[in-house]
């Protein structure tokens, strides 16, 4: 046992037993499947979770699941865009993003961020391969065009921040079906080669549907979806969803999250979790057990 490893004793064999147990049927029926994990948040930048997340990362491998990662870094970008002195300027949400700007955020996110998954994964004992959208020509991308949300008629010129034209998944294919984890970076090329920054959130979504993924795990700093209450919405399906941002209960900084979401579930990925990625192994344990750690979207 390793030194470091969590002391399990005040855990009666009886109970350990039961959990491993409750596992199983989950085990059983996602072997051989495709999850889509989206890491971002507290679960990234605290070092605990960092372990946690590698450690559940290599347990749904060694159990015969194919766990893929797709990773954000808002906050990695902004502390190495201060520290050139450059000011983060944003347009309805989005990163305005100049040139120069443009390769603070492959060498962020290609470079540092991607490397300090890779590592995570490979010491919890994975094999980890770092991907951008240019390898294997995985995320063709094209310039968003932002439309104002007051005025459509307005078009605002957020520079090389990219939508996605087609994600070809034939790379991440033969890295998971060998033994490795893909670790992918939401960086997208053009027609002339030029870059673009694109939303991680839709990066994970689109490439789930591509890769007709069993489900979509979204690490999120929020407990899940929540009702008018405040109290946690369990399970939900895109219908619901639409009558809750109708009514306001889901507003802001969730929205882009669950529009991608929604895209997901309709389109074949059977379940898409937002999960509350505060809480250590929360992914674990809400792929492999019947308690909820966050919201479930089903496909219908």
């Amino acid at each position: 046992m390793s030194p470091d490893a969590p002391d399990l004793s005040h855990i009666a064999a009886r109970d350990k037993a039961e959990i491993l147990a409750q596992a199983l049927p989950y085990i059983r029926r996602f072997h051989g499947k495709t999850l889509v994990i989206k890491y971002g948040g507290n679960a990234m930048t605290d070092p605990a979770l960092q372990a946690d997340f590698a450690e559940d990362v290599v347990l749904l491998k060694l159990v015969g699941m194919n766990p893929v990662v797709v990773h954000g870094g808002g906050p990695q970008i902004e502390t190495a865009l201060k520290r050139l002195g450059k000011k983060g300027e944003f347009v309805q949400g989005m990163r305005v993003t100049d040139a120069e700007t443009m390769e603070v955020v492959e060498w962020v996110l290609g470079g540092e961020v991607q490397q300090d998954i890779v590592g995570l994964i490979n010491q919890a004992g994975g094999k980890a391969v770092g991907l951008t959208g240019r390898d294997g020509g995985m995320i063709r991308a094209r310039k968003l065009r932002l439309l104002d949300t007051l005025d459509p008629s307005v078009e605002h010129d957020v520079g090389q921040v990219g939508e996605i034209v087609q994600i070809d998944p034939s790379v991440v294919r033969a890295l998971q079906d060998d033994q490795f984890i893909p670790v992918i970076s939401p960086i997208g090329f053009g027609e002339n080669n030029e870059s673009y920054n694109i939303n991680a959130d839709v990066v994970a979504a689109k490439l789930a549907t591509v890769l007709q993924a069993e489900k979509l795990v979204m690490l999120t700093n929020i407990k899940g979806v929540l009702n008018k209450a405040g109290e946690l919405i369990t399970d939900l399906t895109p219908h619901q969803i639409d009558e809750l941002v109708a009514d306001g209960t889901i507003s802001g900084g969730m929205l882009p999250k669950l529009a991608g979401a929604i895209d997901a579930a309709k389109s074949g990925v059977k379940a898409v979790h937002v999960v509350d990625g505060r809480v250590p192994h929360a992914m674990l344990l809400e792929i492999l057990t019947d308690q909820a750690y966050g919201t479930m979207i089903h496909s219908h």
